[in-house]
């Protein structure tokens, strides 16, 4: 068998056919799409709750520990954005948890949001969809965050549909007029 090529292996083994390979979900595939979905279903309470949809989770060593989602209107509040409730509600976490941290977000993370990433020295961003609203990643990324982008359909078309029924809700929450 050595010093043949593929394709006579392959007629030996099947009959000239190359077997079909089931596509496996990779670990990381799966921490990614389940965590993803997490923040998602954190993005619809907030539009449940008459909110903008935009969902965050805190993941460290594999664990959700926090949970959020924006709350800006359902609590009156200028800051109270999906990331910072996550964090809000992660509670008071060491240097060395952070460090082991990613943090989900179904959508880019603002310039507020991004400070707390700083802040803390969360090493790890998983962003939603950009595609909407970008937030300062390339700054994210020369400051040593890795940003990995999914670009979820899912994501998009939620905000899609906010936008479409309230733009004036979305550009308050953005700062534009």
């Amino acid at each position: 068998m050595q010093g043949d090529t593929l394709t006579q292996r392959c007629d030996k083994r099947h009959g000239g056919k190359l077997k079909p390979r089931k596509r496996r979900v990779q670990p990381m595939d799966q921490f990614l799409e389940q965590n993803l979905q997490e923040a998602i279903l954190e993005a619809r309470k907030g539009l449940a709750e008459g909110g903008i949809p935009i969902g965050s989770v805190l993941v460290i060593d594999g664990k959700i520990v926090g949970r959020g989602h924006n709350r800006r209107v359902q609590n009156n509040s200028a800051i109270l954005h999906a990331e910072m409730d996550c964090l809000e509600n992660a509670g008071r976490r060491t240097p060395k948890e952070y460090k082991r941290a990613t943090l989900f977000s179904t959508l880019s993370p603002c310039d507020m949001c991004s400070g707390v990433v700083l802040l803390y020295k969360i090493p790890r961003v998983v962003i939603g969809e950009n595609a909407t609203f970008k937030g300062p990643e390339e700054y994210l990324r020369s400051r040593g965050v890795k940003i990995l982008n999914l670009d979820n359909p899912e994501c998009k078309q939620l905000m899609k549909d906010f936008i479409g029924s309230k733009p004036e809700l979305w550009n308050e929450d953005i700062g534009e007029e």
